[in-house]
């Protein structure tokens, strides 16, 4: 068995009202930052899951991401293999977007 870390990054679907990302974006030019827009605010969550293969935990986390982490009317997910053990090591991830339905 091996374990395998995993980060699933959850959004709403483009066309979803967004209105933490509303804000946000309205807040950038009391900022003095004008070159960013299009602002989407998700969450992410990491896990590890333990498995014989890594097909078999990328199965696992996909069925929790559908099921329990994100509501397929108004989000979309995508999961991420983290080739480290913690978030700060996100930085060689491996992303797998799932498209939106």
């Amino acid at each position: 068995m091996s374990e395998f870390r995993y980060a699933v990054n959850v959004l709403p679907k483009p066309g979803i009202l967004d209105p933490q990302g509303r804000a946000v974006e309205q807040s950038l030019p009391h900022l003095n930052v004008t070159a960013v827009s299009r602002v989407r605010v998700g969450r992410r969550v990491e896990l590890t899951v333990t498995d014989d293969s890594e097909q078999g935990a990328r199965a696992v986390v996909d069925g929790l991401a559908k099921e329990l982490l994100s509501n397929p009317l108004i989000e979309v997910y995508a999961i991420e293999l983290l080739q480290g053990t913690s978030s700060a090591d996100s930085s060689s991830a491996v992303s797998s977007k799932v498209p939106a339905k």
